[in-house]
């Protein structure tokens, strides 16, 4: 039974980290919804309408972002516009693997290193799939090939 209990935690820990790499890239339309939605529901919204403020700012968020890296042309923009999304995703990160490894490393120096390293992890992620999003797509040098 304690080798299941172990076997389960390490399941939920590997889900845990896979979900945090998959949704990195979220983290700042998440940031921005969440903010929406409190200071709606802070004016005297109700939780309804402050969900659905929430969502369609976190919404134009990732809209403007995609946009931004797609069709602007300088590239000291894109990186700016990437550094806006791979910074939160690296805060996450770090607090994320903070909290993880609190649990395992009694020592607060070592606790920090990993935190550390998975903040990296986390923002060089963040910041393939921002890259990925700049990849417009259009014809690739086979298809020109065959024609």
């Amino acid at each position: 039974m304690i080798i299941l209990a172990i076997l389960a935690s390490l399941a939920a820990i590997g889900l845990l980290c896979w979900l945090l790499f998959t949704l990195a890239v979220f983290a700042l339309p998440a940031f921005v919804g969440m903010t929406a939605g409190a200071w709606a529901h802070g004016t005297g919204a109700e939780m309804p309408g402050a969900v659905l403020v929430g969502a369609v700012a976190a919404a134009l968020t990732l809209a403007a972002g995609y946009l931004l890296i797609t069709f602007v042309r300088p590239t000291w923009l894109k990186l700016i516009v990437a550094i806006a999304f791979v910074a939160p995703a690296a805060i996450a990160g770090f607090h994320a693997t903070h909290g993880i490894v609190k649990h395992l490393i009694p020592s607060e120096g070592w606790q920090i290193t990993f935190s550390v390293i998975g903040a990296i992890a986390v923002g060089i992620t963040a910041l393939v799939r921002v890259a990925g999003m700049a990849a417009a797509p259009g014809p690739s040098d086979r298809d020109f090939a065959r024609a």
